[in-house]
């Protein structure tokens, strides 16, 4: 059974984020534009988990995330390149962005969120349709 109470609080979180991302997006540090990205997907994948009825683990890596979506039957492959975004979580907060690390592409950044959260929005939607909200 999903928990639809914790996956409506944790893609609306994902939505502070993802509104925040879009604030920083023109000019805000990469740590801090980063971060957000990564907490939208943190949030939207944990969402997921808990509508098809699994607990999730209490981690910021994407991979981990994303290997249990993929163990419950979800095609995650369109949603492997977000893995990058792990170290912005908490690594890249504290130490800055390492030199050597790629810049991310602002704008393919907040494409895979804002689609990541319409789909998990999208699958709230259809497990919402015969129950009462709460």
């Amino acid at each position: 059974m999903s928990d639809l109470k914790c996956a409506r609080l944790m893609l609306r979180s994902a939505e502070g984020d993802l509104r925040s991302l879009l604030i920083l997006a023109a000019e805000g540090p990469e740590e801090g534009f980063g971060f957000h990205v990564q907490q939208a997907l943190e949030k939207a994948f944990k969402a997921w988990l808990a509508l098809l009825g699994e607990l999730y683990p209490l981690t910021h890596d994407l991979k981990t995330l994303l290997d249990r979506l993929a163990a419950c039957g979800v095609d995650m492959q369109p949603w492997r390149e977000t893995e990058r975004y792990t170290p912005y979580a908490v690594q890249f907060r504290h130490t800055g962005v390492d030199p050597e690390t790629e810049a991310i592409n602002r704008d393919e950044a907040a494409a895979s969120a804002r689609t990541l959260l319409a789909k998990v929005a999208e699958e709230l939607k259809e497990a919402e349709g015969g129950t009462e909200r709460g």
